[in-house]
């Protein structure tokens, strides 16, 4: 029974969460109409979650792109087919690479920032105290999150897809030998705007699971350092969970 009761219970939780993170997106999502009141607070994360991540998406997607370029184009060359590179290249990264990479990222870097900030902020009953001044805790920290993501996230992603592409040709062009014309010829040709908006809606359905989680962890930190390294932790590896069964389910619905 030990056992049954155990599995009952982690299945319990699990929902709860579930639930309780969809309760804190949309909560989040309610108190839109309080963005010119707490514009300071939405440009302030805008600018963590979005400036402050191109660097290292710069060079994730450099990196990408040229991967793709170097292993498509060898084996494309077997077939003579290295001028169709810019082809399969360019929709790799708009479908796929590009938003999915990017999500990660964001996860990692900023998705555990917001945890461990909302986790140390419940410890220190910093949020009971903002309860106490009657100023509700989703609207003043955990909107102006959501927000930010949902607007960045997009954008990194375009920033990350034309990083991607611009790699992917100098590697065609260095290590494969098609020329630059013959590479975006290929892109621009063959990309379709269905890849574009796919990695569109990607994006945006990613920054939604990634500061609803984020946040949900954090806002329910148990007490201690413990309790917020812990929440962190939950953080990411949920937030890495439920990108990749949106990506799965986005590319099905979209292909």
């Amino acid at each position: 029974m030990d056992l049954f009761e155990k599995t009952g219970s982690k299945i319990l939780d699990s929902l709860e969460g579930v639930g309780g993170t969809i309760v804190t997106l949309f909560r989040g999502l309610y108190w839109f109409k309080q963005t010119i009141k707490y514009r300071a607070l939405i440009f302030e994360q805008m600018l963590f979650c979005g400036v402050e991540s191109i660097p290292v998406v710069i060079v994730i997607a450099l990196f990408t792109g040229m991967v793709v370029a170097l292993q498509t184009g060898q084996a494309l060359a077997r077939f003579e087919l290295e001028g169709t590179i810019g082809n399969v290249v360019a929709a790799s990264i708009c479908r796929e690479m590009g938003p999915v990479f990017t999500a990660i990222i964001v996860a990692g870097r900023v998705g555990s920032a917001m945890a461990a900030q909302l986790g140390t902020m419940k410890v220190s009953e910093e949020i009971d105290a903002l309860e106490v001044m009657s100023i509700d805790p989703t609207r003043y920290l955990v909107m102006p999150r959501v927000w930010a993501l949902l607007i960045m996230l997009p954008v990194l992603t375009i920033f990350a897809d034309l990083i991607g592409i611009i790699g992917g040709g100098v590697i065609a062009r260095l290590q494969i030998g098609v020329s630059y014309y013959t590479y975006f010829d290929g892109v621009m040709s063959n990309l379709e705007i269905k890849d574009i908006y796919t990695g569109m809606v990607k994006a945006v359905v990613f920054g939604f699971s990634i500061s609803a989680v984020a946040c949900y962890q954090g806002l329910h930190a148990r007490a201690g350092a413990q309790g917020v390294g812990r929440a962190t932790t939950r953080s990411l590896v949920f937030a890495f969970l439920s990108i990749l069964i949106f990506d799965y389910f986005i590319s099905a619905i979209f292909y």
